[in-house]
């Protein structure tokens, strides 16, 4: 009972908000290769990347019909996390899945869990130093398809993230429209126009202003998933199957607001759900959507069981 306490608790410390004090990358550099961790069902590899140069690591969760379903193919989950990196809640994340598709509440799929540095914010830094956007969209899915039995088409493909993997989740989702068939923004952050305040206080805004938008407002706005919207509106409107959750007490709840009324105003289908007393915790946010959790997957992928072999 006290190891779970406390790898929630460091969940929610590493994937909670934007710490002040966890760079992009150490003094050696991004931290590219991150320690395995042991959860059932869950591996750990490497792939060789050219755009960062060095290899990368990433973590996949294979559910146990993978094994026993040699000649089937399998869609996947992109999970990307949080700020801090999110290494601690990925076990609790295994079990979470995995019960859920054992007890037959969500189809079998995979789910690879991104290295997107512990302040990445899941797109290229301008100054091209942290290209995680053209990793995981450019080399990452590739390889993952060349390399597992999956569902390579955008209807097999699902990206979900919470806060500032919830950003990223948002603003790829939208711009890789023929990659992804749906996209789950769980408490994400930023989702303003402009690049407040309010989670990160002003040191975090100045320090991921300057390391990751090379102090360029103008280059925060062209990725934010604002601006995204506004340009793939009609590819969202056809393709995109979108739900935003947010908690009630959940310091972002305004500025994800404001972004499902900013999708609205362009026509983009989307669901917003508002959870009572939840803040930005994200296996809390994840229980309170009990059955509506389980429905979205099974809206998602589970048209595919019987055409993935």
């Amino acid at each position: 009972m006290k190891t779970t306490v406390l790898r929630f608790a460091l969940f929610v410390a590493t994937a909670a908000g934007f710490p002040l004090n966890s760079p992009a990358q150490s003094d050696d550099g991004p931290q590219w290769v991150l320690p395995e961790i042991q959860a059932p069902h869950l591996q750990y590899n490497t792939f060789d990347s050219a755009a960062a140069k060095t290899e990368v690591s990433y973590q996949i969760y294979t559910p146990k019909i993978y094994d026993a379903e040699t000649a089937r193919r399998f869609p996947v989950l992109y999970w990307l996390h949080g700020s801090g990196g999110g290494s601690a809640g990925v076990a609790l994340l295994v079990s979470f899945f995995d019960d859920a598709m054992r007890d037959g509440k969500i189809p079998p799929m995979l789910v690879v869990f991104v290295n997107g540095l512990p302040n990445g914010m899941w797109c290229d830094s301008k100054d091209g130093k942290t290209p995680v956007e053209t990793i995981l969209i450019k080399e990452l899915i590739p390889h993952i398809d060349s390399t597992f039995r999956t569902i390579a088409a955008r209807e097999g493909r699902l990206i979900e993230g919470f806060s500032m993997g919830g950003y990223g989740a948002a603003r790829l989702g939208l711009k890789y429209n023929d990659l992804f068939c749906a996209v789950s923004m769980l408490a994400a952050g930023p989702l303003h126009p402009e690049f407040e305040t309010r989670r990160v206080g002003p040191p975090g805004r100045d320090y991921l202003l300057k390391e990751i938008y090379g102090d360029d407002m103008e280059y925060f706005r062209a990725v934010s998933p604002w601006r995204l919207a506004e340009q793939n509106a009609e590819a969202a409107k056809k393709k995109l199957l979108i739900r935003q959750v947010i908690g009630e007490e959940d310091e972002t709840l305004d500025f994800n607001r404001d972004f499902s009324e900013h999708m609205k105003q362009l026509d983009i289908p989307h669901t917003f759900t508002l959870l009572p007393d939840i803040g930005h915790q994200p296996m809390a946010l994840l229980n309170a959507l009990d059955e509506s959790n389980w429905m979205f997957y099974q809206t998602v992928f589970g048209g595919l069981e019987k055409t993935g072999n």
